[in-house]
């Protein structure tokens, strides 16, 4: 799809494609929850770690995400990072036997400039998975993954309220972390439902593509401000 920013699963050490405009990188972050549609298209542009806070690989949550990657287009790379095969953290495993998942993950986002969180609300706070992919990702201590990366908290619920426990549960734990987040817009999505997005990934809705673009925007500019 023209102007798209989509993310293939081939791995990093197919190299390159060389095209007609351009030479394009092409490289995966494989994992149980990485889902096909986000594909990078630049070498040049930043690139954005996504972690979704849903484990479901057709709900609300990858839905909307896709809608986002629409409205960014080719400004920025958004790269799919999988959490869902992380092992609970414990300090007590963090040293040279730490589950290889951690380092993978670690490593995945350190190879990033910024982080965009999309995300249900459970329980009027943060999903499992996503808190424990802080967690894991805060440490070691004073090496944590988190600290200068422009980060960006959207949240979203079929109800109302779309996500408010969550972002703001969410947006704690980041300060905390010395990630700088986006305060404008506040992405609290609600009334979302599966009929508001097309076959093609972007959003059918008219209230909610003005939404995205206008955070798109933002977010496309806060990254650049700080990356």
């Amino acid at each position: 799809i023209t102007g798209v920013a989509r993310h293939i699963a081939v791995t990093a050490s197919e190299g390159q494609l060389e095209g007609v405009a351009a030479v394009r990188q092409i490289s995966a972050i494989k994992g149980a929850s990485a889902d096909p549609f986000f594909e990078e298209f630049s070498v040049m542009t930043a690139t954005i770690a996504l972690l979704r806070g849903s484990p479901r690989p057709h709900g609300l949550t990858v839905l909307l995400a896709k809608a986002i990657t629409h409205a960014i287009g080719d400004r920025l790379i958004i790269r799919d990072v999988a959490i869902t095969d992380l092992p609970l953290y414990d300090p007590d495993h963090d040293g040279d036997d730490r589950p290889a998942q951690w380092t993978a993950f670690r490593d995945a986002v350190k190879g990033c400039q910024g982080v965009l969180f999309v995300t249900p609300e459970w329980n009027r706070s943060v999903p499992g998975g996503l808190k424990n992919a802080i967690d894991v990702g805060s440490r070691p201590f004073g090496r944590g993954i988190w600290a200068g990366r422009p980060t960006a908290v959207v949240t979203q619920s079929p109800g109302g309220v779309g996500g408010f426990g969550c972002n703001h549960a969410l947006r704690q734990s980041l300060v905390h972390l010395d990630a700088p987040v986006l305060a404008q817009p506040e992405m609290y999505v609600g009334g979302l439902s599966a009929d508001k997005f097309g076959a093609d990934g972007a959003t059918s809705d008219a209230g909610l593509a003005k939404l995205l673009s206008s955070f798109a925007d933002k977010y496309v500019a806060w990254v650049q401000r700080l990356a």
